[in-house]
């Protein structure tokens, strides 16, 4: 069991830090820790003080910072509280993250004067969005940018007892490819988005490549085609390669062509390879005529 924080002596900093802080140093973290505590004993408070004033360094010992870490939330009750806080956005940072963004746009309309920003308002938007399922998941759908080919007939259907969780989406048909591939009017979703970056195998000496999303759609598109023109809808279409930017359009292909995506291992053998085959009636496979194959001595 760890320490608790006011048990912490300077002897356990210097010790912790091993060979890479001096006791002056082991002292200022010590008294820097102390004054953290002292001005909130909030642990979530202390450890966002102790990160926010760079108590700590990145050259620091691991064993350092899980010491001070550990010590700072060594009363927190993780059945209740969760898992203890680690990292802590800044204003700025939190409202540029994906969340951040919707709690601004919507957070004034759905909460009033109640909303302040995306990390005080958080569990207040966390609160709306459970009391809430159809306002909530509606924002979140348009924002991933998500088309319905059948519309659902709500967002959260409760009326069976049977289901505790309810049923999501029902009646619902979409095509997830055909989303991934749309363009929208979000911010990193347009036509000249970047939508895929890779490294050649083998060559890292180059810079990495990119695919714009209108890229991406051309080269699925023309996967989809040639699989819609030879198979059924519904048919199970195998993939046995490694994850390349060639086995990403291959299986959005598939998906985009209506039929079902089989993903094989690479690593499988032969056998393997065919028992997986026949157990998901595949009517075809996608795969490659070679590996590459890096030895390190």
């Amino acid at each position: 069991m760890a320490k608790r924080l006011g048990e912490v002596a300077l002897e356990d900093l210097y010790k912790a830090g091993g060979s890479t802080i001096s006791i002056e140093e082991a002292t200022h973290i010590y008294q820097a820790i102390a004054a953290s505590k002292a001005s909130d004993p909030d642990p979530r408070r202390v450890w966002k003080e102790v990160v926010s004033r760079r108590v700590l360094k990145p050259w620091h010992p691991h064993h350092l910072h899980q010491l001070v870490y550990y010590s700072v939330y060594a009363i927190w009750d993780v059945s209740i509280n969760g898992p203890p806080l680690y990292w802590f956005p800044s204003l700025d940072e939190s409202k540029i993250t994906n969340l951040g963004r919707i709690m601004e746009i919507h957070g004034p309309k759905l909460l009033g004067t109640s909303y302040k920003d995306p990390i005080e308002s958080f569990s207040l938007f966390l609160k709306f969005s459970v009391q809430h399922p159809e306002t909530y998941w509606s924002i979140v759908l348009e924002e991933l940018s998500v088309v319905f080919q059948k519309s659902p007939s709500c967002i959260l259907d409760n009326s069976n007892k049977l289901k505790p969780s309810g049923a999501w989406l029902p009646g619902a048909v979409l095509n997830i490819a055909e989303c991934c591939l749309l363009p929208s009017t979000h911010p990193t979703k347009e036509d000249n988005s970047c939508a895929l970056v890779w490294r050649e195998e083998g060559r890292d000496d180059l810079d990495v490549n990119r695919m714009t999303l209108r890229e991406l759609r051309e080269q699925v598109t023309v996967v989809a085609n040639a699989v819609d023109a030879t198979f059924s809808k519904g048919d199970a279409i195998a993939i046995d390669m490694p994850m390349t930017v060639s086995a990403v359009v291959i299986y959005l292909g598939i998906i985009l062509a209506g039929c079902v995506a089989v993903s094989i291992a690479d690593s499988f053998a032969a056998k393997e390879i065919a028992t997986r085959l026949r157990v998901s009636n595949a009517k075809a496979i996608f795969t490659q005529v070679y590996f590459w194959l890096s030895i390190f001595l």
